[in-house]
């Protein structure tokens, strides 16, 4: 096991702490090869193979003013707590359109049919297309495009 500590890398540590703090992110997780570190606001590093760099970078996973700016999310959530609302199925950054310039590929008032497309969450480098579970009338739009979503975040409430 030592022959893998010299593998970690901990400049990537230090960048996911970055993308942590700049996207008021809960928690991210990289996997490569048999390395899985995690890094999360509450300041706990998880590091399957080597384990020993975890107190060196839990202050920069947990500032206070990136914790207080995460606070109002709850308060957004709130608003579409009925069961027709479209939650995040993954971590990543929500586009409301195939690409910047073009039309959104939903609106206000628009009908949609199940398995249409809402929107795309990228995550780890991959467009994600989301599919509206059900066809309905979308009612709200709860995320703003380019905007970091978290798993089980409302997205859309199609009624």
């Amino acid at each position: 096991m030592p022959t893998k500590k010299p593998g970690i890398d901990n400049q990537l540590i230090r960048e996911l702490a970055d993308i942590l703090n700049d996207t008021n992110l809960s928690e991210i997780e990289v996997e490569q090869d048999d390395l899985r570190i995690r890094v999360s606001r509450q300041g706990t590093v998880v590091n399957t193979v080597a384990p020993a760099p975890a107190p060196a970078i839990a202050a920069p996973a947990a500032p206070a003013p990136a914790l207080e700016a995460a606070a109002p999310a709850p308060a957004a959530k709130s608003k579409a707590n009925s069961s027709n609302a479209v939650p995040s199925p993954m971590v990543g950054t929500a586009y409301a359109s195939a690409a910047p310039g073009s039309p959104p590929f939903i609106q206000v008032g628009q009908q949609v049919g199940e398995g249409e497309t809402l929107l795309i969450i990228e995550a780890m480098k991959t467009m994600n297309q989301i599919p509206s579970p059900r066809a309905g009338t979308v009612t709200e739009i709860l995320f703003e495009d380019a905007q970091p979503v978290e798993y089980g975040e409302p997205l859309v409430v199609i009624e």
